[in-house]
């Protein structure tokens, strides 16, 4: 279905018939072979042309500007009857013609080969100016036929082989034609704010030698067109020129036109000029053209220029944008990391609070602990020394000093060992330290861990005994 839809449309570019139903029962009587439709419209055209009681008025021969002028008002009535140009939408003093052919074909080429009429390739480039695919079509609607697709660079290798073959013939002085297709020529036009000056060159009219010697190279006129104008040549022997001859409806050459660029995919037909020119008939013609046209190209580029400085201001307004929110974003991430720090120090320093507490209530156990265990050492201690025995023979009176200068005695059977003596001191509780001796000063004798054993009475401290607390280093 997409081929038939694009067979169709070619068949519309080409032919200029608005009608689908038309255009569609022609392709069907053809088999839908677009070569052969094509070929019997231009033939069956051709007929017409030739016979004089169908030529228009825009055939005639024209030797004035007042002359051409008619000649092209004619020819334009007769294409807006054809279906070809659509009126009515013009500048202020200037008549728009709209051709329908596609302003761009899928930034690609469409080709052809005609054997009968020369119709041999079809090549453009999109509207960026550059082919990206290559699509034939003319397959058959049960692709039974095929043909050779065309190479994408055979519109620009046309019109670089009529630019070389034209100034061998006439010379340098000449217009600057382009070196590429109708459509990429149509773009750089649109780009520069210019029009499009066309010219499609018969080799073989008696007219065109004369034309271009004289008109068409003259300094004057070729110096204006450069200057003013992007220009494009073909030949109508070549696929291109050929094709733009049939879209143009050209029925006399030498044959010229000035065209630009319109909306809705569609090129706008501002002059054709038909048969031969003087260089001041020409210059004429392409001045009051170009005055015509100057309203619509100077706000064409006054609007691409706005489209331009609009651009360029929202870039500047995006990048403002992009850096005010990566500077913010960073601010936020600053933000997010200072209170990330923030709450890790809380958390570190309420971490070291619990465990100095932790520590301070297990140290205050402890302790408690310890102060436990000694007074309950100190309570056994003191149970295990029994009762304090009454002063009689048997019975030893010690009295013990502290390092703090304080003093204590007790009665102890004469009996009892050395280490009652060390549970008696224990018992008090005068005491921080654990490790402790009982010595006597007269004569200085240690009661250390290889006494305790002795009674009283062995290690002679019966009847009485004065000893004082040593503590160990």
């Amino acid at each position: 279905m997409v081929d038939v839809a694009d067979k169709l449309a070619y068949f519309q570019a080409i032919t200029g018939l608005d009608d689908p139903d038309l255009c569609t029962d022609i392709l069907s009587a053809h088999g839908w072979d677009l070569e052969q439709a094509i070929s019997s419209f231009t033939a069956t055209n051709s007929d017409h042309s030739d016979n004089p009681s169908t030529t228009t008025p825009a055939t005639s021969t024209v030797r004035d500007v007042g002359s051409s002028r008619q000649s092209n008002t004619d020819s334009r009535q007769e294409l807006e009857r054809s279906g070809l140009v659509v009126g009515g939408v013009a500048p202020p003093g200037l008549a728009w013609k709209l051709i329908t052919l596609p302003f761009s074909i899928i930034s690609g080429s469409l080709g052809l080969i005609s054997g009968a009429i020369g119709l041999g390739m079809w090549a453009a480039g999109g509207v960026l100016s550059y082919s990206l695919s290559m699509i034939g079509l003319n397959s058959g609607r049960n692709g039974d036929s095929s043909s050779p697709l065309v190479s994408v660079s055979a519109a620009a290798s046309e019109a670089m082989d009529f630019v070389a073959k034209f100034e061998r013939d006439y010379g340098r002085t000449r217009p600057n034609f382009v070196t590429e297709g109708f459509m990429d020529a149509l773009q750089r036009s649109r780009h520069a704010f210019k029009l499009l000056f066309v010219y499609l060159h018969s080799p073989d009219h008696p007219d065109t030698p004369s034309f271009c010697e004289r008109s068409l190279c003259s300094e004057a006129l070729a110096a204006f067109v450069n200057e003013n104008f992007v220009a494009w040549g073909g030949s109508i022997r070549a696929s291109e020129g050929f094709k733009m001859s049939n879209s143009l409806k050209a029925s006399r050459f030498p044959f010229c036109a000035v065209v630009m660029a319109a909306t809705n995919q569609r090129i706008a037909l501002l002059q054709q000029v038909e048969g031969p020119k003087s260089p001041e008939e020409m210059l004429t013609i392409l001045q009051r053209v170009l005055e015509e046209s100057a309203p619509v190209l100077v706000a064409a580029r006054l609007d691409a220029e706005e489209r331009r400085s609009n651009m360029r201001l929202r870039e500047e307004q995006d990048a403002a944008y992009q850096a005010a929110l990566e500077a913010d974003q960073a601010r936020e991430r600053q933000r997010k990391e200072e209170q990330e720090r923030l709450e890790r120090e809380a958390a570190e320093a309420e971490r070291k609070r619990k465990e100095e507490e932790e520590a301070r209530e297990r140290a205050a156990r402890e302790a408690a602990e310890r102060e436990a265990a000694l007074a309950r050492m100190r309570q056994e201690k003191a149970l295990s020394l029994g009762d304090e025995p009454e002063k009689g023979p048997d019975v030893t009176q010690v009295l013990v000093r502290f390092p703090s200068g304080e003093r204590n005695g007790r009665r102890f059977h004469n009996s009892a060992t050395i280490q009652s003596l060390y549970d008696y001191v224990d018992s008090l509780g005068c005491l921080e330290v654990e490790s402790y001796s009982l010595v006597s000063n007269f004569p200085r004798v240690v009661y250390g861990q290889e006494k305790l054993s002795l009674s009283l009475k062995e290690a002679g401290l019966h009847p009485q005994a004065s000893l004082f607390v040593e503590l160990n280093s």
